[in-house]
């Protein structure tokens, strides 16, 4: 998935407002169900609308529907906004929904939802703006799967094939904004949609320039020629002015992902929990936050987002013990004369991993423990080491979701061949949490089950959870309500205005 870098700049003309953006990417497909890389949703975040959507709390609430409940726990009433139109003016509707997803279950359609949507048993049309659904058995993400954005029947039910069709470089969506032009490499400009049914944005115009060198992005961040820019902790603490500070606001936030050293419990050596909290007790992993990003982050305790239903405040991650971290080395055999040995690799195009597990080397020296590093490309490292499972310890980094599901990575079915769980963590509590947590519907059950899992998991310590950095975005002080939110700064956007 390709990196997407937003710059913005906001231009006051004389009747209206620019939001100039940058991709470092082209996007492949504008289409809700098909966008795999971040350029492709960027773009069509704007353009489309799913059921269902985010607030700044990162609680869910109503896009394109204007209600819903539950008859029981399988059955799924959704009642939709009336007077929605598409960039057309057709009116949307509930043939729109049950084409979204006959589209997601065509076999010819290959997109990464299919799974989401598996324990769907039917939706049913019960009128122009009532949708059934039926699920297999209760599913806790009922509600999180209809957050895709929806596509418009009326343009594509007769489109042989939508992997191709051009409706994904000239989509039609329900948007607050619709394409007025797409050049591969060049401009992408979108133009406010009138008829937008919800709050109308006071930026009538998003231009996104293609801009792949994030060194220019910043020098012309320093020049104030844009409004909006994402810094490194490099950036904040070496290489802005006062003057810089003065101009913009700083807005600092936790990031949606994690850094671990992943340990290989096939492997004997690891299978010994004791050496597992050896090697964590060796760990500074506050150096590793105050070095790499100069305190601009913060120490990773477990497994799901901190500040979310499934973060367990009350777990935290183990502080560096040299004494403790030797004797339990001793006690599983290892010493000066036989110390634990092992190598860990990780991928050259992340050089921030790459200096963490220097750091970590040096680290574990203090406890006696001898480790080696392997530094490989990207393709090499994921075909022949995570995916083979041909490693003794992997430095890796995973998103944080606000809705987790934590089959993938913690289940021991899914440390399968291919399978995410590549570390082979098996705690049967654990996967019974799991299997009975995919069937809760109710908000409190699902944290308290998830909360436990959470609690388990930093006990095995099949990872040894390192660090979450922080997101750091500078902006423009003439850009009025900007409001920071738990979600980032964009959920008010159609708010914002720029005051000269």
């Amino acid at each position: 998935m390709y990196k997407v870098f937003l710059i913005c700049l906001l231009v006051v003309g004389s009747n209206s407002q620019t939001l100039n953006l940058s991709l470092s990417s082209n996007p492949s497909r504008i289409n809700p169900i098909l966008s795999t890389d971040s350029a492709s949703s960027e773009i069509s975040g704007w353009i489309f609308n799913g059921l269902f959507k985010y607030d700044k709390n990162g609680d869910i609430i109503n896009d394109l529907a204007s209600s819903y409940y539950f008859e029981n726990n399988t059955t799924l009433i959704i009642n939709l906004k009336k007077g929605v139109l598409w960039h057309d003016d057709k009116p949307f509707g509930a043939k729109d929904v049950l084409f979204t997803y006959n589209q997601i279950q065509n076999p010819k359609v290959f997109t990464p939802l299919k799974s989401s949507f598996e324990f769907v048993k039917s939706v049913k049309i019960i009128n122009n703006t009532t949708i059934k659904i039926t699920y297999k058995e209760p599913y806790f993400k009922s509600l999180h799967i209809w957050m895709t954005g929806m596509l418009p029947k009326h343009i594509l039910q007769h489109e042989p094939d939508i992997m191709t069709s051009n409706f994904n470089k000239q989509p039609v969506g329900t948007g607050a904004y619709t394409i007025n032009k797409f050049i591969t490499s060049q401009d992408i400009t979108l133009k406010k949609f009138d008829k937008y049914f919800g709050d109308k944005p006071k930026i009538d115009t998003i231009s996104y320039k293609y801009l792949p060198d994030i060194n220019t992005a910043f020098f012309a961040l320093k020049q104030q020629s844009i409004d909006i820019g994402s810094l490194t902790p490099l950036q904040i603490d070496r290489q802005i002015s006062k003057k810089f500070r003065e101009n913009f606001q700083i807005v600092q936030k936790q990031s949606f992902s994690y850094t671990y050293m992943g340990l290989n419990l096939q492997n004997k050596k690891f299978q010994n929990k004791n050496i597992r909290e050896a090697i964590s007790l060796s760990i500074n992993k506050q150096e590793l936050v105050d070095i790499l990003f100069f305190g601009y982050g913060e120490v990773c305790h477990g497994p799901f987002l901190p500040n979310s239903f499934a973060f367990n405040n009350k777990i935290k991650s183990n502080k560096q013990n040299i004494n403790k971290a030797k004797q339990l080395l001793k006690k599983a055999g290892y010493d000066e004369k036989n110390p634990l040995v092992f190598t860990t690799i990780t991928n050259s195009n992340n050089p921030t991993r790459v200096y963490a597990t220097q750091i970590i080397q040096h680290q574990l020296q203090k406890a006696g423990i001898k480790m080696n590093i392997r530094v490989l490309e990207w393709q090499a490292f994921l075909n022949t080491v995570v995916l083979p499972k041909n490693f003794e310890a992997v430095v890796l980094g995973w998103g944080l979701s606000l809705m987790p599901d934590a089959k993938p990575l913690w289940h021991s079915s899914s440390s399968k061949k291919g399978g995410f769980n590549f570390v082979g963590y098996d705690n049967k509590k654990v996967d019974k949490l799991i299997e009975s947590s995919a069937k809760l519907i109710d908000k409190k059950k699902l944290s308290k089950a998830y909360k436990e899992m959470f609690k388990l998991i930093a006990y095995d310590i099949p990872y040894i959870f390192l660090y979450i950095p922080n997101s750091i975005t500078a902006i423009n002080k003439n850009i009025k309500n900007i409001k920071p939110a738990f979600t980032g700064v964009w959920h008010n956007q159609h708010q914002w205005e720029k005051i000269k």
